[in-house]
């Protein structure tokens, strides 16, 4: 099953490769990037294109940094709060079977 899942990987790499290097191939088209203050020399359109996806990347898990830290510190106050819960029920187990006569 380890094996299987590996092949998978592989094939689904290669293929994500294989359309990487397609898209690069056929976009090779230079084109002047104008950010109406900025003009950025002339590179191809796929260097432009995957820079605007790479960038688009890094832009959204920075965004998503706060929520995921808001996440985390909740899933550890949580854990903490059942290790709590679970030493009192172990004390109360214990107290409760010194009481028995």
């Amino acid at each position: 099953m380890r094996w299987l899942k590996g092949l998978l990987l592989a094939i689904i790499l290669l293929g994500v490769l294989l359309i990487g290097i397609l898209f690069a191939v056929n976009n090779q088209q230079t084109v002047p990037l104008n950010l109406i203050w900025l003009e950025l020399p002339a590179a191809s359109l796929s260097v432009w294109l995957l820079g605007a996806l790479a960038s688009g990347v890094v832009l959204g898990m920075l965004a998503m940094t706060g929520v995921w830290l808001r996440l985390r510190t909740l899933l550890t106050r949580a854990q903490r709060h059942n290790r709590q819960q679970r030493k009192e029920l172990d004390r109360l187990r214990v107290q409760e079977l010194k009481e028995l006569p």
